[in-house]
């Protein structure tokens, strides 16, 4: 992982790791401990969700940067069937509070999205691709 990369992700996760406390803390008086548990495990959710994009486009930018947009695509893709996935399975659970889950999905990924473009503003690194400039001959003649 590239340096800039690990800032992203710290930038990222940190703010939404203290959101996701701020969304228990918001659950537990209004849900109760369902509503916290729910909050918890949406906060779980979203933080894997985008860690794991992180660096799966990290370790795509080292294969070659065609493969950047794939792995992001791909990995958004991947997070929206898991998604609809735990949905489904999770549909009829009474263990949470299901609602406190979406809210604090909404939230998270909200505050992620801001908090990467924070950072990547911040690091204003400029990468440039290699581009080989084509050999000039000695020989001018007509």
């Amino acid at each position: 992982m590239q340096p800039s990369d690990a800032r992203i992700l710290r930038g990222a996760a940190i703010p939404s790791g203290l959101a996701g406390i701020a969304a228990v803390l918001v659950g537990l008086p209004l849900g109760g401990a369902k509503g916290a548990l729910g909050a918890a495990i949406g906060a779980i959710v979203v933080l894997a969700f985008f860690s794991i994009s992180v660096v799966a486009v990290s370790y795509a930018a080292k294969v070659s940067p065609q493969m950047m947009f794939a792995a992001a695509v791909f990995s958004y893709i991947t997070k929206l069937f898991v998604m609809f996935a735990l949905v489904a399975l999770f549909q009829d659970v009474t263990a949470w509070n299901s609602e406190a889950f979406a809210w604090s999905v909404i939230a998270l990924t909200l505050v992620w999205i801001g908090a990467e473009i924070r950072a990547s503003l911040k690091i204003k690194a400029i990468e440039l691709d290699r581009v080989e400039s084509p050999r000039v001959s000695a020989d001018r003649s007509p």
